[in-house]
């Protein structure tokens, strides 16, 4: 019998996870898991505030990762007291983005294997990102494994961002499981805690941007995408 990959956290308080590790379906957020978006997200916002005197952090970073649209911005305003709307800010953010985009982003290295293993075992995998949708298109472009989503959720398509549980709730209904069913892979603490939220078996795995973020929850943290524990927590489907 495989170890079972929820006793993997050591002193970490643990999300639900079935025991049988009957996952029916799996929820993945993209920036930072599957595409190394982080850094160019780090370059607008500190492209953005060097514009206004100020220098883009660790802190604020933490405050706005997985939060959607304007209510991101709105942590950049809150933070350094900016006198500018956060949807000025949103406008300006988006073009900055947009053009680093244009120059192509490759999928994290391990991806490719791990949404084939998903792919073998039959059990359908989806993007429940916060970004919007204009630049989820831009990333997916070309990639092979765009057709075998189940569904992709973006920041336009929830009222509420990361922490908050809507995004994998919704994630949830549109696999048509409940959410103790589903495995979500996440790499913010923020994204982790919408998805311990949730219900959802959660799996963090922190990048370079946000190994320092809390993940309390998490029923496993692991290395990368590669990690062999992932698997073992998928059985094939009936």
């Amino acid at each position: 019998m495989l170890p079972d990959a929820c006793d993997q956290t050591g002193d970490q308080s643990q999300s639900a996870c079935p025991p049988s590790r009957q996952i029916r379906g799996v929820a993945l957020d993209m920036d930072g898991l599957l595409f190394d978006t982080e850094g160019l997200y780090w370059e607008v916002g500190d492209t953005v505030l060097q514009r206004r005197g100020y220098r883009y952090s660790k802190e604020l970073q933490t405050r706005m990762m997985g939060r959607v649209g304007v209510a991101a911005l709105q942590q950049m305003v809150d933070f350094h007291q900016l006198q500018d709307s956060p949807e000025s800010l949103l406008e300006e953010s988006d073009e900055l983005f947009a053009e680093k985009l244009s120059a192509g982003v490759p999928p994290i290295d391990g991806v490719h294997e791990w949404l084939g293993f998903l792919k073998q075992q039959q059990v359908p995998f989806g993007l429940a990102t916060s970004s919007r949708r204009r630049f989820v298109d831009i990333l997916c472009q070309g990639i092979s494994w765009k057709d075998d989503l189940a569904f992709v959720l973006t920041g336009d398509d929830v009222n509420q961002g990361k922490p908050h549980p809507e995004m994998y709730l919704r994630a949830a209904d549109q696999l048509g499981i409940s959410p103790a069913q589903m495995l979500v892979l996440e790499d913010s603490g923020n994204g982790c805690a919408a998805a311990v939220a949730a219900g959802a078996c959660t799996v963090a795995i922190p990048s370079t941007h946000t190994r320092d973020q809390n993940f309390d929850g998490a029923a496993l943290i692991a290395d990368t995408i590669r990690d062999n524990r992932l698997r073992s927590m998928i059985v094939p489907m009936a």
